[in-house]
């Protein structure tokens, strides 16, 4: 379980388990790179990212396996949805893995969300603010240390960004996970303990 992650890129930063941080910057000056570096998707970086204090460099491939099992959700700016399955299939591709919640409460997430219409829809068919909804139900079946959110309301209206803001505010007060949310200028609506700006 992680517990912090330091990172010494451009400037030093310190995220804390169970803390919320809002990282701010226009476009194109890399909130969504910090995330991939973090995440392990990038290594062309010069600096370090620690891991309760061990560069993530050092992790070998079965190490990052287990963090994406364990210590790490991610919802990608882009999403990364399979445009061809449906909704519910989609967030079955990581639930069947973690088995970390019942089909119930995935049910309940799309009706929290209201998508609940939309669980046999092909994502290709969605909107892109319902297909980011979709996006957030799939990182909250992945149990995790840490929640990386990629601008995650950047597509939604301001009652659906409160909902799903509620909705993962209840999650990590029950398991406990920090939250790393990146905005261009519309946050997700939380309190951040902080706001770090690049």
């Amino acid at each position: 379980m992680i517990q912090t992650i330091d990172v010494h890129i451009t400037h030093p930063m310190s995220f804390e388990r169970g803390k919320s941080y809002c990282v701010e910057a226009a476009s194109g000056v890399g909130k969504s790179s910090l995330l991939h570096f973090i995440g392990g998707y990038r290594r062309d970086y010069e600096g370090q990212i620690c891991f309760d204090g061990r560069d993530i460099k050092t992790f070998s491939p079965s190490e990052w396996s287990m963090l994406y099992r364990t210590g790490l959700a991610y919802l990608f700016q882009d999403l990364r949805l399979f445009p061809s399955l449906t909704a519910s299939e989609n967030v079955q591709l990581v639930n069947q893995h973690t088995s970390f919640r019942s089909q119930e409460e995935i049910k309940a997430l799309f009706e929290r969300l209201s998508i609940a219409d939309k669980l046999d829809t092909p994502v290709r068919l969605l909107s892109w603010g319902q297909q980011q909804r979709v996006a957030a139900i799939r990182a909250l079946c992945q149990p995790c240390s840490f929640l990386l959110l990629d601008e995650p309301v950047s597509h939604l209206d301001d009652n659906n960004a409160a909902v799903l803001a509620a909705l993962i505010r209840e999650e990590q007060l029950k398991c406990g996970f920090g939250i790393i949310a990146t905005s261009v200028g519309k946050p997700l609506p939380i309190d951040y303990d902080q706001t770090i700006r690049l």
